[in-house]
């Protein structure tokens, strides 16, 4: 015998090949597809553009830089200057298409535009997404308790009959009444008390939040129906939101998840929790009947340097001093955009998600073009943030909802600690990952043989 190990072999006794799967393939293709398209996108703005295409360009950034800094100014001033920063808002993006077109470049910059999109959005599948939650199949529950707000979301529940719907699944459904204030904590720990082993709402994020919390303290499943108007639980959970009866599905046939909870002092969050000029104006007597006239009349005074709320953050290596407005969050939020709150990638990564702005003034407001590695924006990830401010105490919206919070308000983070029913079967529409270009050549020009990167 000569010692060497045989040959792996396949299911049938060939010897198995250092074959590629299907879907790294495709991924290659993908990956070399985003840059071969980037490159054409890039070549034809040179190419055709010529010195006029890169002057243009960098018109463009500075013209949206100074829609930036007007939009700023448009919501930190009054009278007069308010009016000219809110026209130089409008008009910085408007004079730059103007100039492209006058240049003659128009037609090529929007096809070029168009072909950099297409790049993105392969470059984005071809990458690999975060992991989602792990799973365990889940038994129908006997007795499950639902709350549902006829009220929310301009009505869904009404025009999705989640009650009849509901009913019929044997869940014990009770529909608040808006004429009167209902303590749906107080409701749920009844319900828990009396037997139920399934809480559920249909309703916005922040009763989603409080009936989430008694599912925590007793350690029941939490079933979500998003009957809201924004619902951002249920989209980061992969829940259908045009379809809220969808969601029953996981009284029969469901799974369930364990994911993490938030906290800001004692009050729980499963989205957010905002401090600073956000949480101010939604504080304002005002703010519900006249949203837009509630912020220009108040966030001058915010967004001032000698009036703003003087919030400090520490949080993990993060350390800032006078933010306009922070947000905490469970779990961090994806960074595609610029404020960064289109969807987390997870939802049990045992971490905070934190983000402070801090714009002293235009100059700030036009860097913000940079994106989330601009100057005025601060992002950290960490198990516990802490606000401080010059008040005893201080506004914050927890998961939308407005309330008045003692500093510091110290925020961490519960690993696992909510069960979540959710159906088996679901779009579970996972957040794009963030482009890397580097990763992307590795993968665009690997063999095959080795790990996706």
């Amino acid at each position: 015998m000569t010692g060497r190990r045989p040959a792996p072999t396949g299911g049938h006794g060939t010897p198995a090949r250092d074959t590629p799967s299907g879907g790294d393939r495709a991924a290659r293709w993908l990956a070399r597809t985003a840059i071969a398209t980037a490159a054409v996108a890039v070549g034809l703005l040179v190419g055709v553009g010529g010195f006029r295409s890169v002057v243009l360009a960098a018109v463009a950034v500075a013209g949206a830089g100074t829609g930036l800094a007007g939009a700023w100014a448009a919501l930190a001033y009054r009278g007069g200057r308010r009016a000219v920063a809110a026209a130089v808002a409008v008009l910085a993006p408007v004079a730059v298409l103007t100039l492209y077109a006058w240049s003659g470049l128009l037609l090529l910059a929007l096809v070029c535009a168009g072909l950099w999109a297409v790049a993105v959005a392969a470059a984005a599948a071809a990458l690999p997404h975060a992991r989602t939650a792990e799973h365990t199949v889940a038994a129908p529950p006997h007795h499950p308790f639902l709350i549902m707000n006829p009220r929310s979301g301009g009505g869904k529940v009404g025009k999705h009959d989640l009650a009849r719907k509901a009913r019929a699944l044997g869940a014990d459904v009770v529909l608040l009444d808006g004429a009167r204030h209902v303590d749906v904590t107080e409701l749920a720990r009844r319900a828990v008390r009396d037997g139920a082993d399934l809480l559920g709402v249909a309703g916005g994020d922040g009763t989603q939040a409080e009936v989430a919390r008694v599912a925590v303290e007793h350690g029941v499943p939490f079933l979500v129906i998003a009957a809201g108007t924004r619902n951002h639980f249920a989209m980061d959970l992969g829940l259908d939101r045009a379809d809220p009866a969808a969601a029953l599905d996981a009284l029969t046939d469901g799974v369930e998840l364990r994911v993490d909870v938030g906290w800001a002092g004692d009050r729980m969050f499963v989205n957010n929790a905002s401090f600073g000029a956000y949480a101010a104006v939604v504080q304002s007597p005002g703010y519900r009947e006249d949203k837009v006239a509630t912020a220009l009349q108040v966030l001058p005074d915010l967004l001032g340097a000698e009036h703003g709320p003087g919030l400090r953050l520490h949080a993990g290596p993060a350390d800032v001093a006078g933010a306009q407005a922070v947000l905490v969050s469970n779990n961090p939020y994806a960074t595609s955009d610029i404020a960064g709150l289109g969807r987390r990638e997870r939802l049990d990564g045992g971490v905070l998600g934190v983000l402070a702005v801090t714009v002293s003034g235009a100059a700030d407001a036009a860097r913000l073009v940079r994106g989330t590695h601009s100057q005025p924006l601060t992002r950290a990830a960490a198990g516990e943030a802490v606000i401080e401010a010059d008040t005893p105490s201080i506004p914050a919206g927890v998961d939308g909802e407005s309330v008045v919070l003692p500093t510091p308000v110290r925020c961490h983070i519960q690993p696992g600690a909510l069960r979540v029913r959710v159906p088996r079967h679901r779009p579970a529409r996972r957040p794009r990952p963030q482009v890397d270009w580097r990763r992307l050549g590795r993968l665009a020009f690997s063999t095959g043989r080795g790990r996706r990167p």
